[in-house]
């Protein structure tokens, strides 16, 4: 309840904002003088609409995308000794995180991976790579699973769902009120919208969610640092420190393809310069660090 709650506020909190912004440079003042008529509240509607229905569908189907997309091969009854020791560690670290049991599964990957998905907090999924047992002690693997963990009981799903319905609307909201303002202003349209309009918003569009995206792997950055301190928490800070460096030892390996849960496996591979902002996890060194600097 909570979760809807907080994003019906959040909903309302973005069209007041953009309101009162508008209202307070004088915006709607200044497209009406230019006969720029644009009717900015059924924009705003319109753009929280788009830009929640996007997110809010991903992160319901975050679960079954990821069990597809990766293979996923839950345990549903364990057979072999890892697997009862693995379902419970996630059964005691979730007892202890005050969660639901979430899904157990393997999937097939090389690297040491791990990542966590659901938009419940009590009906997620946990799985984790081949490659991690391969690579990994018990004890690194229960760091590593007390990291994803930590993630569930963070809400990190739906936290970072909101954060991007909001983003979304803002890249809306703007990409369209600088289409029709240039298509009124420049191509001198006086009804309806022509091609100028069409095509300034689509540029608009992609260069704003360009930008925005920064702003959401920024917050997925952050939350990998709060994901590190649960797990070390729940598993001990000399295994969450192990399990960061064994990835090390591996040399970052490649990203989560694409999707909402991406940015909540264990792993991510380091990127330089600029691209550093696009990137979903902290580069392992800084995220040693930090662990470190909490003794």
């Amino acid at each position: 309840m909570m979760r809807i709650l907080l994003f019906l506020g959040t909903n309302v909190a973005v069209l007041i904002v953009i309101s009162m912004v508008f209202r307070l440079l004088g915006i709607d003042t200044m497209l009406a003088a230019n006969n720029v008529d644009l009717n900015l509240g059924a924009l705003l509607i319109f753009a929280a609409v788009v830009g929640f229905s996007g997110s809010l569908i991903s992160l319901f189907l975050s679960k079954w995308m990821a069990k597809r997309s990766m293979g996923v091969q839950l345990i549903e009854q364990p057979s072999t000794p890892f697997e009862h020791w693995l379902i419970d560690l996630v059964r005691r670290q979730s007892e202890h995180a005050g969660i639901g049991m979430p899904e157990v599964g393997i999937f097939e990957q090389p690297d040491p991976n791990a990542f966590a998905t659901g938009w419940n907090k009590n009906a997620a999924l946990v799985a984790v790579s081949t490659g991690l047992l391969q690579h990994m002690s018990k004890d690194e693997v229960e760091a590593v699973v007390g990291h994803e963990i930590s993630h569930v009981a963070n809400g990190d799903m739906v936290t970072l769902a909101l954060i991007q319905g909001v983003v979304n609307t803002f890249v809306v909201f703007l990409a369209r009120v600088i289409g029709h303002a240039i298509d009124r202003v420049v191509f001198k349209t006086e009804q309806g919208h022509g091609i100028g309009y069409f095509v300034v918003s689509i540029i608009a569009e992609i260069l704003l969610s360009f930008l925005a995206s920064m702003i959401v792997m920024w917050f997925s950055r952050f939350r990998e640092y709060r994901a590190d301190a649960g797990g070390a928490r729940l598993a001990g800070r000399e295994k969450m420190v192990a399990a960061l460096r064994a990835l090390q030892r591996v040399h970052e390996p490649q990203d989560l393809p694409a999707g909402e849960f991406a940015a909540f496996g264990i792993s991510g591979k380091l990127k330089q310069g600029f691209m550093a902002l696009f990137a979903s996890h902290p580069p392992l060194a800084q995220r040693i660090a930090a662990l470190e600097g909490s003794r």
